[in-house]
């Protein structure tokens, strides 16, 4: 009885440990990050809000990580984003420490077998969603095209960065209903766009999220200097509910099928990724780290100061909308690399 009382208590005494929280896993990546800073490469030239955002989520995040690392904004511009994520996929160390904010053309420049393209978006972690604000196209105030009709009658011209999404709306509303935007792609971000706009070089911008244009450009909004023609998203946004939907302009349904194409990055618009090959505990504490910065009331305060519109979704999300898109059926994806290779 002594022999068995002595292994049942034994036995008791590994199902117990078995059943403990083992807290060897979260401080396994605290100490991993403990002391290391972690890069935010921000695919633009700065001033815009891409880099303000990755600026921004640079300054808290790292507050919410295991071992708190320090976390810098770096701008890697070049390739509407393809450069960033190419150096991502193959130089970068795969492990956690390189964050990126990844433009939202890219599933779709992978799904379409864009040139340039050396990476899977699928072998990437999504970490969160800062904002599903709309993507808008937009004419100056004295470019004579105020309305969608206004464009198919005039010529007008965008300005635009190399890969960006504004480009193919563009090209796609051109050949479904009969507009006559003329994109000139060579500008390196959106601040040059913006400066082409003033001096005249340009009439309007192809592609920019209307939270952007509240951050960066506020008083264009106040002064009405812009006019929205058409608006890119999953639905209309509450300050623009007059102004049509992109996939609300499709003249039949196959179209309507590439535009809903296009306008689903919108609702990762503004996502956070980390390298493939990062270990699932890092992964893990990022996404969660991310959920809490969203809710930070410092950070919310930080972002309402700059005018930055905060509308999250978990990284779990944007992963499966990222992989809806790049895994879209054959016929849609090859109407939409007709409008993206258009000239």
């Amino acid at each position: 009885m002594l022999f068995a009382g002595k292994s049942t208590l034994f036995a008791l005494c590994v199902w117990r440990l078995a059943l403990s929280p083992a807290p060897a896993a979260a401080d396994a990546v605290a100490d991993f990050y403990r002391g290391k800073t972690l890069d935010m490469v921000v695919g633009t030239t700065p001033g815009n809000d891409f880099d303000y955002r990755g600026r921004l989520l640079a300054r808290f995040l790292g507050r919410h990580l295991p071992g708190q690392p320090n976390i810098v904004a770096r701008n890697m511009p070049g390739g509407g984003g393809v450069v960033a994520l190419n150096w991502l996929a193959n130089i970068a160390p795969h492990d956690g420490t390189e964050l990126h904010m990844v433009f939202p053309a890219m599933g779709t420049q992978q799904a379409v077998g864009a040139a340039g393209i050396d990476f899977d978006l699928r072998k990437f972690f999504f970490i969160g969603n800062t904002t599903d604000s709309p993507n808008v196209l937009v004419t100056w105030h004295t470019s004579g095209v105020r309305t969608i009709d206004d464009a198919r009658k005039k010529e007008v011209i965008l300005g635009s960065s190399p890969g960006n999404t504004g480009t193919y709306y563009a090209y796609a509303m051109n050949a479904m209903i009969g507009t006559k935007f003329k994109v000139i792609s060579g500008y390196p971000g959106g601040n040059e766009i913006n400066l082409a706009i003033e001096r005249g070089e340009v009439e309007g911008r192809a592609s920019n999220t209307w939270a952007s244009w509240h951050e960066t450009k506020p008083e264009w909004i106040r002064d009405r200097k812009l006019n929205v023609l058409f608006q890119v998203g999953v639905r209309r946004h509450p300050d623009l509910a007059d102004i049509p939907l992109m996939t609300e302009l499709a003249p039949n349904e196959e179209d309507r099928r590439v535009l809903a194409f296009f306008s689903a990055s919108i609702a990762i618009a503004r996502s956070v990724v980390t390298t493939p090959g990062t270990p699932a505990d890092r992964v893990e504490a990022l996404r969660r780290a991310f959920d809490a910065t969203m809710k930070d009331p410092a950070f919310l305060a930080e972002a309402a100061k700059a005018t930055l519109d905060i509308s999250p979704l978990s990284g779990e999300a944007a992963q499966k909308i990222s992989d809806s898109i790049i895994n879209a059926p054959p016929e849609v994806i090859a109407r939409a690399k007709k409008y993206m290779d258009a000239p």
